[in-house]
This record gives C-alpha cells, structure tokens and sequence, in this order.
C-alpha cells in the first residue's frame, strides 16, 4: 500500500522533510527554502489570542432529548415534542485563570450548551452558580481586570479582589457561593450548569415568560476542600479534563437533568425584588422547578484547538420561542460575546465545523461576504444585497420572541427599584442554609484571602457586606481575620 505524499500549504509535494536547504554544505540557510518559511511562519501563528475569560476550558458532544411538555410555555421545534433528540456541544471552563491554569482552582465554571437545532444554533452560555457578582455589564472590565493578573506583579493579587468587592456589595452573594464548599467542582461531571440570566420564552400564542435554566447533575454534586484542590493541582494541573476526557472513552457518559423557572412575563414589574438582576435566584418556593429534558455527553472532541479553543458560543444565539430579557448583562453580553469571537477567530468563525449551524445544507444563508479565512467562495456568484430579484434568501417577518415593553426617556438609570432589593438578604438566605460544619469552612475561605489585604479600610468595606448579610455571618469572618492578622 503506497503511503500519502507529503505536500505544502499549496499542495506541493515535499523532497525533505529533514533538511533545509543551504549554500552549500554547512552553509547558511537559503530564503528561497518555501518549505522551511511556510513550516516556520505556520508554527509560530499556532496559536490564536486566548479568550480572555473561560480561556482554560474543556468540551465534548453529546446529546439533548425532551422528557416533558413545554410547548405552552415556547414553541422552540427542539423542544417541541417528547422524545425529540438534538445534537449538542457543551464546553466547560474555569473564568479568571489562563489558558494554562490549573483546573482544581476557587474559581467559577462556564457551562456553555451549544443545541444544533433544526432552526439554527442555540447557544445556552452560562455557569455553574445561578448568580455572579456584579449586575451591570459596565462594571465587567472593571470586575475581571480585579481577578486577573495585576499588571505589575504578574499575579494575582488579594488587594485587588477584595477592594473590587469592597466596593460592589451586590458581590456578597456571588462571593458567598464562591467560598463556600461549591467554590471548587470535583470535576466537571460533578456540577450543577444554570443559564444564571432570565431569558424570555414564547409560546405559539405569542404569550411570553420568563425562565431561569438549571442544569442538575445526574452524578451527584462532588466538590474539593482548598488543601485537596492545591494537592491535586500540583498533581496533574489539568484534572478536570483528564476525568472528562478518560470518562467518555470508558463509556461513562455523565448527564445532566435540565428544570427550568417560569414567570409569567405580567408578573415581573411587580415581583418583589428586580427577577432580572444577575446577583439573585429566584426562591424555588414562588416559581417551582419544572422538569424539561435530558443533557448527556458521549464522545469527546477529535482535536482540542479546533473543537474547544475554536468554539463560540454567544448568547445572542437565539431560535424561535426563546429570546432576551431586559437582564442588563445579558443585554451585555448579547454584543461582547460575538465580538470576542470576530475578534479571536475572525469574521467567518462561523464558517469552522464546530460552530457551522446543522440546520441548513451549505452553512448559514444570509449575505455577509469576504473577510479573514473566508471560504468555499462564499455566495459564490449570487447577490451580496438584500432586497434582490434573483432568488436570494428572504426574511420571515416572524419575530423569535414576544416583544419586551419600554418606557421612559433614555440615559444612565440605575435598576428600578422593586419592593425588596436588597444586596445582601440573599447572601444572608444562603448562610442560613449551611450547616455548622459548611459554615465553618466559608468562614476560613473568606478569612484565608481577606486577611492578605494590606489596607485596613478594604478589609473593614468587606466586613461590612457580611454583617449586613448576617450578623453572626459577620461575626464570625471579622474573627478569623482578626486571628489571622495578629499571627
């Protein structure tokens, strides 16, 4: 059996693949090498610019199956009868870290389902809380850049988080999740995912209702303590991905049960606290988990660049009978998330295998030509205008969501106030909810990283925000500082 010939970028065949070519034996190199320069300049554009959250991230297909009739509330074909399958990749990821980070890090984790429905990609881009720190998308530079890197000491900094937090005390709830004993998943098979946005669903009626998504592990909730995190980190830094991975070619295939909430969209203006502020949940009492399907994972990607580094998910990826919600960042995220990937990827990112909608032979129908790594001669020789007289593709005039209400006049308005907002009476819920032994370890969490800060006045803004959650909540963590500090 002959072997393939090895070519270049252009199909050439390669004479060697050894040696490079020079003047003369021993001599320098020769520019007019092809092969050398096209290999070289290929490996050094290996990589493309890292996201800069979720960079460090892992993936697998799978599918979506109906369980349970939800059709009065959207009338989304892929979730339009029992027993429907649709095709999906999920990528989880850690948030703040690098593309190189350790997996077993206190750190919040995307959970990011992209459905290959039959009405074009669905993209569910979430994590694994129901809530996050900030409520605003103009505070998310700001919010990030606090986590990441500081730009002189190249790390991470305590004082840099913690004075983030000191000034946005809507952060409590978020920071009380994060530091509690959910703060670092086992695994990725052992999380819960939640769309952690409202979104809004529609019915063939046209009514509208809101829904929050919460993907519930069917391996049971696993979770590390800090000291067996920072062992297993040393250990084999990209843990999570090694269980994903090696539990799929067993067969092992994790799963998840998908509830979602559902408000109807009348009772929002007059719920007790704003239902589209990202800091809160929604108690399971007033709107009760209902049942919709089944998420499993059952092979795993060919190639780790093309298929997880390539990836691109964006909320703005809607279908019809599901659309946004007036939640300010997911309004946010509607524009970031696409331009991140214009921005990593290139304009035509859409055009790659992994991200290429399934619902239509040839690729997506529309009339965006051209650009960095356009391909297959994209329209070909058909009209790149619409409207036109030669049979290009047309609008529906079908809206994919109920249309939301507006009113007033426009400016920088902070969110309306409802009878209860409130930043930390939440943060306050969940700490109830703990056990002694749970409570203890939240306490340590805090304290471990609070107690860094070398400004006296950070640390007392913080302590603020749990006394206000709690009182013996803040009791308890301005003790363990307290403790510490004098060590």
């Amino acid at each position: 059996m002959s072997k393939r010939v090895l070519t270049t970028e252009s199909g050439a065949p390669v004479a060697d693949n050894q040696n490079s070519a020079s003047a003369g034996v021993g001599g320098p190199l020769l520019i007019q090498d092809q092969h050398l320069l096209e290999k070289l300049a290929r490996f050094n554009r290996e990589r493309i610019p890292e996201r800069v959250v979720h960079a460090r991230g892992s993936g697998a297909y799978g599918h979506f199956e109906v369980t349970d009739d939800v059709t009065g509330y959207t009338h989304a074909d892929f979730l339009g009868e029992i027993g429907k399958r649709t095709e999906v990749f999920v990528r989880f990821s850690t948030v703040a870290d690098n593309l190189g980070g350790a997996d077993a890090v206190r750190d919040p984790r995307g959970f990011a389902v992209k459905f290959y429905t039959e009405e074009g990609n669905y993209d569910l881009v979430g994590n694994n809380t129901p809530v996050f720190f900030i409520k605003d998308p103009l505070k998310f530079p700001d919010f990030i850049h606090s986590q990441k890197r500081d730009p002189f000491t190249g790390k991470q900094e305590p004082d840099n988080v913690w004075d983030f937090w000191a000034h946005a005390p809507e952060a409590t709830h978020q920071v009380t999740w994060l530091m509690g004993d959910r703060g670092i998943p086992a695994s990725y098979r052992h999380m819960n995912g939640y769309g952690s946005h409202t979104y809004q669903w529609t019915n063939a009626k046209g009514e509208g209702f809101f829904v929050k998504y919460h993907f519930k592990t069917n391996q049971g909730i696993r979770c590390l303590s800090t000291e067996q995190a920072q062992e297993l980190a040393g250990k084999d830094p990209n843990s999570h991905q090694t269980d994903l991975l090696q539990a799929i070619e067993r067969g092992v295939h994790p799963s998840w049960t998908l509830y979602v909430q559902i408000m109807p969209a009348a009772e929002a203006a007059d719920y007790r606290f704003n239902p589209f502020d990202l800091t809160k949940v929604w108690p399971h009492k007033d709107y009760p988990l209902q049942r919709v399907g089944r998420l499993v994972l059952d092979r795993n990607p060919d190639n780790v660049f093309a298929e997880v580094e390539q990836a691109a998910f964006s909320p703005n990826n809607f279908v019809p009978g599901i659309g946004p919600s007036p939640d300010k960042m997911l309004q946010g995220r509607l524009f970031a998330y696409a331009d991140a990937h214009r921005y990593r990827l290139g304009v035509n990112h859409t055009l790659l295998a992994v991200n290429a909608p399934k619902a239509v032979p040839g690729g997506a129908q529309n009339y965006g030509r051209d650009g960095f790594m356009a391909v297959n001669g994209q329209g070909r020789h058909a009209k790149n205008y619409e409207p036109n007289s030669y049979d290009g593709p047309v609008e529906t005039g079908r809206p994919l969501s109920a249309p939301l209400a507006v009113t007033g006049h426009t400016g920088n308005h902070a969110a309306p106030a409802h009878t209860k907002d409130d930043d930390f009476f939440q943060a306050g819920e969940l700490y109830r909810l703990m056990s002694e032994e749970e409570k203890s370890r939240l306490i340590a969490n805090i304290a471990g990283g609070l107690s860094q800060v070398s400004r006296d006045d950070v640390i007392e803004k913080n302590l603020a925000h749990f006394h206000a959650a709690d009182p013996e909540y803040g009791k308890r963590v301005e003790e363990a500082v307290r403790a510490l500090r004098e060590d």
